[in-house]
């Protein structure tokens, strides 16, 4: 069997396409760092850290390192009780450098205005951030994946 193959089997039964992952976080009156219980936009960049280093376990078996970001682009705020979806994907794979791309979106609103605990579902989700970076994977740490 082809290692791409082996890999294709592993990524089924794990149930998650290799390259791409996802969290949801509510933020909370923890992250709210401004007035107007604004969340401080490292607190996304938080969330595309924990997507990068689950993709570079799938991919490499190693939390690896974040290099750098060639873009960060803020869109729209979050404040403390909205839930946050961070997507990430791999789009360049090289010897150890790997290129992901991300988004954020805020798929639930809190809605204070309306009562301390109001909130909704936002249909579309908007899109609160994106960004493009470069994690790598120590040489020694990488891992062969293979399926049983």
């Amino acid at each position: 069997m082809a290692a791409s193959e082996d890999r294709r089997l592993a990524d089924r039964r794990v149930g998650n396409r290799r390259g791409e992952a996802l969290i949801r976080v509510r933020m909370s009156a923890h992250d709210a760092h401004y007035g107007g219980a604004l969340v401080d936009g490292a607190r996304i960049l938080a969330l595309f850290g924990d997507v990068a280093t689950e993709l570079l376990i799938r991919q490499d078996g190693d939390e690896g390192l974040f290099v750098a970001y060639e873009s960060v682009e803020f869109t729209a705020p979050v404040h403390a009780g909205d839930y946050i979806e961070a997507r990430g994907r791999i789009t360049r794979v090289g010897n150890r450098s790997r290129r992901m791309e991300f988004t954020a979106h805020k798929v639930i609103a809190a809605r204070p205005e309306r009562a301390p605990s109001a909130a909704e579902v936002l249909e579309p989700p908007v899109l609160v951030a994106r960004a493009v970076g470069t994690c790598v994977t120590p040489a020694k740490a990488r891992l062969e994946l293979k399926g049983d």
